[in-house]
């Protein structure tokens, strides 16, 4: 198996259609319940994040054939390339990345990291036996001597081998955030929208929402000792927020607030006016 892994590492697939990927065996739990039958688990965005990727392998079958074989979960997202969809899990012990970006040519991009239990061809033939397909399904890859990497496609780096993907600057992050926070959460709720951010801002080592509790605080004139998701509230709800469950109207009302919220706090850090044309307040000296 492992020569004709390595062999596939030079492969171009002359074909125009996508090779067939088989649905999950019988008995295939979704890959987010681990345990069972299905070799893969699935890990989420929040706890993959701190994983540096690297480019592994091109393959010629469809990204939601994949999530289907392994029964992934399939997270949008975005990278300095653009728009992406994406699916971390682990097979083997092995962690993997599938994903594919706008714009790109038909297939799966997969990527990995350096660590693991297995070796390059080992872990292509682990991942190429979960999937249930052959080693023609590799147009090319990054394992083994001699792989041509002319062919990369845009969203791999230069170097092909040991880079990380591109990071969007937090501004950028913020502009596709506010104007479509259902790509990244599916329902939007308050809960949903505020844990995002909480783990996006985790993972940026406090990027993003450095100062936003103090800044809030500022604003009501208390609430110092308190979090950042309850100051939003108590200026979202001056006469305090509604009893639960919330209606969708007030949900929506909440998100709508700390995004506005939001937008004022990274418009003060530029020194520019607050929604309502005032200058920003300085925050009083304790």
């Amino acid at each position: 198996m492992a020569a004709g892994i390595e062999a596939a590492c030079w492969l171009t697939v002359s074909v125009t259609e996508l090779m067939y990927v088989p649905d999950a065996e019988d008995g295939w739990e979704p890959a987010t319940e681990p345990g069972g039958l299905n070799p893969a688990w699935q890990a989420s965005m929040f706890q993959s994040v701190g994983w540096p990727l690297y480019s592994f392998a091109y393959l010629w079958v469809d990204l939601d054939a994949v999530a289907r074989r392994l029964r992934l979960t399939l997270e949008s997202s975005w990278d300095g390339h653009g728009r992406l969809r994406a699916a971390f899990f682990v097979l083997e012990g092995t962690d993997f990345v599938a994903t594919d970006h706008e714009g790109d040519a038909p297939g799966t991009y997969i990527w990995t990291r350096k660590g693991g239990p297995l070796a390059g061809t080992d872990r292509a033939a682990s991942l190429l036996a979960a999937l249930g397909v052959g080693p023609e399904a590799v147009r090319f890859s990054t394992w083994g001597g001699g792989t041509d990497l002319s062919d990369i496609p845009p969203a791999w780096s230069r170097a092909g081998r040991a880079m990380r993907k591109a990071v969007q600057s937090r501004q950028d992050f913020w502009d596709d955030f506010k104007t479509h926070p259902g790509t990244f959460v599916g329902r939007v709720t308050f809960e949903s929208v505020a844990g995002f951010l909480n783990g996006y801002n985790a993972a940026t080592e406090g990027e993003l929402l450095n100062g936003f509790r103090e800044w809030l605080a500022d604003r009501l004139d208390f609430g110092s000792n308190l979090v950042w998701t309850r100051l939003v509230l108590n200026l979202a709800f001056p006469e305090g927020p509604p009893e639960e469950p919330w209606s969708a109207e007030d949900d929506q009302h909440a998100v709508d607030q700390l995004i506005r919220l939001l937008d004022e706090y990274f418009v003060s850090l530029a020194g520019g006016p607050t929604a309502d044309g005032n200058p920003q307040r300085t925050r009083k000296s304790s």
